[in-house]
This record gives C-alpha cells, structure tokens and sequence, in this order.
C-alpha cells in the first residue's frame, strides 16, 4: 500500500521531530520532509508534492494563514492541517476559508491527529473536538463571536496601521486616502467587531490575530 506522504512545518525542532517520530512509526504515513518557515515549506512542497502538509499557524516572517495559498499553488494535490497553539475558533475558521481541509489545537491526542489525517486523506474536512466544543457552547450560550472575515481588505489594512499607532490623518497619507475615508474605515470596523475604541481593538488583534500586522 502507498505511504501517504507528509511535509511537518513547524518552527519548533522538537515538536517535528516528535511528530516525525509518531508518524513514521505508523506504516500508513511516511514523513519526507520538515522545516521550520513558510518560505521553505513552499520549496519543499513544489520539490516533493506531499500528500498532506501539517502547517503551524505561527512561523517566523510569513505565518501559516498567508502560507497557504503559496503552498497550494506550489503542490495543488497537498491537503493542508492546520495546527496551532491557539484554540479561539475565528484561527479554525480562518485556516478553513483560506484553503486548511482541517484544524488541530496542540494539545489534541495522538488519536486525534491520526483522525485527522485520515479524514483529510479522504477528502473530508475535520475541525478538532475541542474547537467543534466551543463552537458548540457559543450557540447555545448566544454568544456571538468577533470575526476579522466580515471585514473588507482596505478595512484589514487600516487596522494594521492603527495597531502601529497610525492617526488617522498618517493613515490616510500612507493609504492615499482622505481623513473622512480613514474615519468611515474606523467607525465600520469597530461596528463589526462590536468594540468600543482603538484600544479595544488593538487588544482584540493582539490577543486573537497576532499575525495581523
């Protein structure tokens, strides 16, 4: 039987190796390649055409949110894991909108992560119990999550100029926008996110979109 063949792209060694060491001792899997960066994940990926890429969200320089639409377009047949440190559910959405086939949180099970590349495999989208189980006590709670996704790529790049400490009149001039304009941009976002201020919107990207900006 053909060996489903994996790329593990994490920035830190341990964790590859140990990942590498999990995987290889299953006679379904075979690691051929491991890096630390999106820009080497992107190579070893146009070299090899792995079947499944196990790709951190965060990396050094580009993160893996970015990462995935190079990848893809570098090996088209690579399904993409999704996994991070983080267990806010808006990384599982994103990772899942810009291509992901699946998310894990690192404190997922051995089991569950054989799941998961079993599903993917497939051709199935598999997102972990942990994240299907805050996603689950959100809608029975009300709760209505802030989500970046309903906001526009020119709304994006204004937050990445307030989380600088842009005014708005600096981020009209970088953006060859009027005050107005940039004001309008402020007032929308923080209208969809549902925050009060500029503060409370930097504390909202720092904690739940740190790779934003």
């Amino acid at each position: 039987m053909k060996k489903i063949n994996i790329l593990i792209v994490d920035d830190h060694k341990l964790i590859r190796e140990t990942w590498s060491f999990i995987l290889n001792e299953d006679p379904a899997y075979q690691v051929t390649g491991e890096c630390g960066s999106a820009e080497e994940a992107i190579e070893i990926s146009k070299k090899q055409q792995p079947d499944i890429v196990i790709l951190d969200v965060n990396l050094p320089g580009m993160n893996g949110l970015d990462a995935i639409g190079q990848i893809q377009k570098s090996s088209p047949s690579s399904k993409i894991l999704g996994i991070s440190l983080h267990t806010q559910p808006t990384y599982a959405r994103e990772m899942m909108r810009r291509g992901a086939m699946g998310y894990l949180t690192k404190t997922s099970s051995k089991e569950e992560l054989f799941n998961a590349l079993k599903n993917i495999n497939a051709g199935n989208k598999f997102i972990c119990e942990e994240i299907k189980n805050k996603i689950t006590a959100q809608v029975l709670h009300g709760d209505s999550e802030k989500d970046i996704g309903d906001l526009s790529q020119r709304e994006l790049e204004v937050i990445k100029f307030i989380k600088k400490g842009f005014s708005s009149k600096e981020i009209a001039s970088a953006l060859f926008l009027s005050v107005k304009t940039v004001e309008v941009h402020r007032y929308n976002i923080l209208k969809k996110l549902n925050l009060r201020n500029a503060a409370a919107l930097i504390n909202f990207i720092n904690q739940n979109y740190p790779h934003l900006g």
